[in-house]
């Protein structure tokens, strides 16, 4: 009698806890009374139904929720796993639903206006400071970018005012001999302390870009340190050079001195100064034409 009493008393408080009573009988043994509450079973409800959570869960099987829902309980790898695959069928779906022409389905706008946030900064923007050099060796419009790392390392690259940047041009090849019985890649560097890197000063010339209108023009170091590395992919593929000049087309790699690696952009303009000097080249072109 007293065992009877205690599976029925077993049974009511599994059915109370959302415990599927049918997989629990047969086993020939009572149900368990109430354990404490154990965080890693989680109870998974429909979630298209309308629940109230303050619904009194009494009752055999939570007569307090709807009929219609499902309870159960669920580790919580499982409900992840779950969460996946509904995130991505609901991935699929919105890429199937694109037209044939990759033309975006229309969405009915919000009835409150939606704040657009800040752009999200490129990653040149986040880990480099950029400096300028303009009118490099006094000729007209030749500006370098120097792109200054925390960690003193310093790239050098072509400004967005750099006429080899500009509409109309055609680079038919990029050369690293510098002279005779110089090469910007035969600098070769070992070692912690960078044993073989070659020196350069601010106007030590890095390479010579040839255009196919037959300009030739000269990119200087701009800032003096050891030659880490030059760019050998320009020479083979010299259009990434104008398509992305501040990251793949890259010219060369400037390690300063850790005493200079702080007085070497007192010459340097900021990008403020540098696009106020754009400003009013540009002014100064437009009034003499």
């Amino acid at each position: 009698m007293g065992q009877r009493l205690a599976n029925e008393a077993g049974r009511t408080q599994a059915e109370q806890r959302g415990e599927d009573v049918t997989r629990l009988e047969g086993r020939g043994r009572p149900f368990p009374l109430a354990a404490p509450d154990r965080r890693r079973n989680a109870i998974v409800v429909d979630p298209h139904v309308d629940v109230n959570p303050k619904a009194p869960m009494g009752g055999v099987g939570g007569r307090g929720l709807q009929a219609s829902v499902a309870v159960r309980t669920r580790t919580p790898q499982a409900a992840r796993r779950k969460d996946r695959l509904l995130l991505q069928a609901s991935m699929e779906e919105v890429l199937g639903s694109l037209g044939a022409e990759g033309a975006v389905p229309e969405v009915a706008m919000a009835t409150e206006p939606v704040a657009v946030g800040p752009a999200v900064p490129s990653l040149v923007d986040r880990y480099f400071t950029r400096w300028y050099k303009a009118d490099v060796k006094g000729k007209p419009c030749e500006d370098h970018c120097i792109l200054q790392h925390s960690n003193r390392i310093c790239v050098i690259t072509l400004a967005e005012s750099h006429p080899v940047l500009q509409s109309g041009k055609t680079i038919k090849s990029i050369s690293y001999q510098i002279s005779t019985n110089c090469s910007r890649l035969q600098n070769k560097v070992s070692g912690k302390f960078k044993r073989g890197a070659q020196f350069l000063t601010e106007l030590a010339p890095l390479c010579k870009i040839y255009c196919s209108d037959g300009e030739e023009y000269t990119i200087s170091s701009c800032v003096r340190g050891r030659l880490m590395e030059v760019n050998e992919n320009i020479l083979h593929k010299p259009s990434i050079l104008q398509e992305k000049p501040s990251t793949e087309g890259y010219i060369a790699v400037v390690l300063p001195k850790f005493e200079e690696s702080k007085s070497i952009t007192e010459g340097l303009l900021t990008q403020k100064q540098y696009e106020e000097v754009v400003v009013k080249r540009s002014n100064a072109t437009t009034a003499t034409s």
